[in-house]
């Protein structure tokens, strides 16, 4: 009786043990949405050999400054690998995948100078992939592993504004196409269905600074004459709040 009872215990031990067990490589793939959050700023100065009057400039970077809100869906695969020392999991993860945010915001003013003429500034921003390479920690909770992580993402961020006016057809504009690299950070649950399938649910939040990009390339009057000396600046800053489900095979 004694040896039966210690042989029911041995084999229910391994078997909780085995459900939770989140050693070794897997792969999977995931799907969700990103919320896109950029402030953007166009900007010139004063000049007295320039195009604009003194009480344009204050009034161009007003307006200048809006706030973009470009949503959509993301999706791509992960592979990634984890340790474990009891119920604490250790890990490192890597994903790479679309993400198709883009947004565009226009704002309209009068110039104080010279009513009734005014000017546009628009500005937009867009991405379309995004890679991450991220740490992950956490705990084994029966057949649940709830973790954080962090680490690097890049993404490709494309920023375009232009200025444009009706007192005597003046253009400008600026653009930034670039990788940029950022940081990540944020939390899950995955949870074990069988052997080797798990179905995660995760939020990240995602920095990636801010772009700059300066121009002398106003042009005024027909035929167009150029204003170099009306310098102008543009930046534009994007986060993101991405929120996704995946499925992971491991071996």
């Amino acid at each position: 009786m004694v040896g039966f009872a210690v042989t029911l215990t041995l084999t229910v031990t391994l078997a909780a043990s085995t459900e939770t067990d989140w050693r070794g490589i897997y792969f999977g793939g995931n799907l969700g949405g990103a919320l896109g959050r950029s402030t953007a700023n166009t900007s010139t100065v004063f000049s007295p050999t320039g195009y604009f009057a003194t009480s344009s400039v204050p009034a161009i970077a007003s307006t200048g400054r809006q706030s973009l809100q470009p949503n959509g869906v993301t999706a791509g695969g992960q592979i990634g690998t984890n340790f474990q020392i009891g119920s604490l999991v250790l890990g490192g993860e890597a994903d790479f995948g679309s993400i198709r945010l883009k947004e565009s915001v226009s704002g309209t003013t009068v110039y104080p100078c010279c009513s009734p003429t005014d000017f546009t500034v628009t500005q937009s921003i867009k991405t379309d992939w995004l890679f991450t390479a991220r740490a992950r920690g956490g705990f084994a909770v029966g057949n649940a592993l709830v973790y954080l992580t962090g680490g690097l993402g890049t993404t490709h961020l494309n920023y375009h504004t232009a200025f444009t006016d009706t007192f005597a057809t003046a253009a400008e504009s600026g653009d930034v196409d670039k990788r940029k690299n950022g940081w990540m950070a944020g939390g899950g649950i995955e949870y074990r269905l069988v052997s080797h399938f798990s179905v995660k649910g995760e939020y990240l939040y995602a920095d990636f600074g801010r772009v700059t990009t300066t121009t002398t390339g106003l042009t005024a009057f027909t035929p167009p004459i150029d204003f170099p000396s009306n310098g102008w600046t543009h930046t534009a800053a994007l986060h993101k709040n991405i929120f996704r489900s995946g499925v992971n095979y491991r071996w």
